[in-house]
């Protein structure tokens, strides 16, 4: 089986953040999104993997995928620009063949892995496809599947009267009669080709579209609100594991301090990942927040926050908090401050908060 991981979105609903770099390379505890998705492929037993990339996006992929190049193998996949999921498995399908493959969101964080879903997708039983499916409050603005004895009879995209509160997550499973789907498919409202209407061609052509229940918490990363709940989720795996410094300091709970990394004088409450080369110095650092490497916070608070490498944060008395900052950003005060401020900031910016 082959994995087909897609990767080439602009990641808008992201910006300023994916500005300047792909929405799959911002981190989550310190790791890029894509590498859980070849976690998860690798852990299911899937080493071929197709990523689709766009123009502006293949490089930066390419080398934080070089991370895995002893354990997978990666063919990079021309989507430009973007049409939506069916036309990614469309320009996938020279690598793809005929062979069976999961078709994985990049984007997206599972709990529990996938490997659950492969083992359910079972051809000698007549099965051509598994969906992951998660129940949601407001299953308008996704996939959404009807389930009739643990198969997919009914899928519509984004439906204004949902048959279900069954939403299709970012993991799919499919034999090669997709590819027969998805010939002549029409573009929706937005020009996208939608894989749910491949998906509906193979049901009314009499496949078997398997329902497989998602268990554990799932995660689409589509927001900086998203990035920090994922961040928050990841982080309650963590224990304790104290390798750096610590200098006249609290460290409370279960905290991740790596090699090369100073507290001093300070106080952090886990759940909480300080990356290799960081400095916390007469700060405060609470749970659910993680640092990436090389960051220096000084005279300052933070909490519930991801914070990209080698950013600054210094002399801000008031407290930082539900903020995804990126890389090499620098936030520093010039007067006295409100209680609390809320930031998202994109890479290699400069933010001078000067209140009266």
């Amino acid at each position: 089986m082959k994995g087909l991981i897609l990767a080439a979105g602009l990641g808008t609903r992201l910006r300023p953040i994916t500005s300047l770099r792909p929405k799959p390379i911002i981190n989550v505890a310190n790791r890029p999104l894509i590498h859980y998705a070849v976690e998860n492929l690798l852990a299911a037993d899937v080493r071929e993997i197709g990523v689709v990339v766009s123009t502006d996006t293949q490089g930066d992929l390419q080398r934080t995928l070089a991370f895995f190049e002893d354990r997978a193998s990666f063919t990079f996949v021309l989507q430009d620009p973007p049409k939506g999921l069916a036309h990614a498995v469309q320009v996938a399908q020279p690598f793809l063949g005929n062979d069976p493959f999961v078709m994985y969101l990049s984007d997206n964080l599972f709990e529990e892995g996938i490997t659950s879903f492969v083992e359910a997708f079972q051809p000698e039983r007549g099965v051509n496809a598994v969906l992951a499916l998660v129940p949601v409050d407001d299953p308008r603005a996704f996939g959404v599947a009807e389930v009739h004895e643990n198969r997919v009879t009914q899928l519509v995209e984004k439906p204004a009267d949902p048959p279900s509160n069954l939403a299709v997550a970012g993991v799919y499973v499919f034999d090669a009669s997709i590819h027969a789907a998805l010939e002549g498919l029409e573009p929706g409202a937005k020009g996208e080709y939608q894989i749910t209407d491949g998906i509906q061609r193979m049901i009314a052509a009499g496949g078997h579209v398997a329902a497989m229940r998602v268990s554990g918490w799932w995660k689409d990363t589509g927001t900086p609100e998203d990035i920090l709940d994922a961040n928050r989720l990841e982080l309650l795996r963590l224990r304790r594991d104290v390798r750096g410094v610590v200098e006249d300091s609290r460290v409370v709970g279960d905290v991740v301090l790596e090699e090369g990394a100073v507290v001093r004088n300070s106080t952090v409450f886990g759940p909480a990942l300080i990356g290799a080369g960081s400095v916390v110095e007469d700060a405060y650092v609470g749970p659910f927040t993680t640092l990436g490497d090389g960051v220096r916070i000084e005279d300052a608070e933070i909490e519930y926050a991801v914070v990209g490498a080698r950013a600054v944060i210094r002399h801000v008395a008031s407290r930082i908090q539900g903020s995804l900052i990126g890389v090499e950003v620098l936030v520093e005060s010039a007067g006295r401050r409100p209680s609390t401020h809320q930031l998202t900031v994109g890479d290699k910016s400069q933010v001078v908060l000067a209140e009266p």
